[in-house]
């Protein structure tokens, strides 16, 4: 490995470790509490050090959601969502199964109040977002092409179905004490009830 592969390896390290360390924070404390002190602080680095890799606290906030996004839209993209009704199912239980197995990265991109504010009204994020939710929504209008949906209207089909999924995964991962059923029963009748409202009887 030569000398600057090495250096690009380590500065996308400690970038990394940065972000893991502002996401922690912000889930713990909030965004505004935090600072780009204290994320500084949490990786044993100087403030100077931070700024060498993002422009303030919205950047790295924005470069979070933008993972989120990535990391969601990769695991939709591995399930073959337009092939059929169960595909979708199979789509939708994927984005559940994710924001289950990453709360926090969750938390950030959908439950957090800074995640709807913005300086900007084209951000990385809604950009990255919106080509999560594209993933879903050519799903719905492939299925309504097909005949598989009756409902002609993909907005709504896509919203609706998102809608569920989101409320499902968003109380199961900040009410994790409530007296749930059988987790995956109640994961699998939203779904189920969602789609097949939309299903050609």
């Amino acid at each position: 490995m030569g000398v600057q592969e090495r250096r690009l390896r380590e500065k996308a390290k400690l970038r990394q470790e940065i972000l893991d360390a502002a996401r922690d924070l912000f889930v713990k404390e909030g965004y505004e509490a935090v600072s780009m002190r204290k994320i500084a602080e949490r990786i044993e680095y100087s403030p100077t050090t931070i700024y060498l890799h993002f422009k303030d606290k919205e950047e790295i906030f924005d470069c979070l959601c933008e993972e989120t996004f990535a990391k969601l839209e990769k695991k939709l993209q591995s399930v073959q969502l337009g092939d059929s009704l169960e595909g979708l199912k199979q789509g939708l239980r994927a984005y559940v199964d994710f924001g289950l197995k990453h709360p926090n990265h969750y938390r950030i991109t959908f439950l957090s109040r800074q995640a709807h504010v913005s300086r900007s009204p084209v951000s990385r994020r809604k950009e990255a977002g919106c080509r999560s939710f594209d993933c879903m929504q050519n799903c719905v209008a492939s299925l309504i092409a097909k005949g598989e949906i009756t409902d002609s209207n993909a907005d709504k089909v896509s919203q609706a179905l998102w809608c569920a999924v989101h409320g499902v995964t968003s109380l199961l991962i900040v009410h994790p004490d409530f007296p749930w059923v059988a987790k995956d029963k109640l994961i699998d009748q939203v779904i189920d009830s969602m789609v097949d409202s939309f299903k050609r009887s």
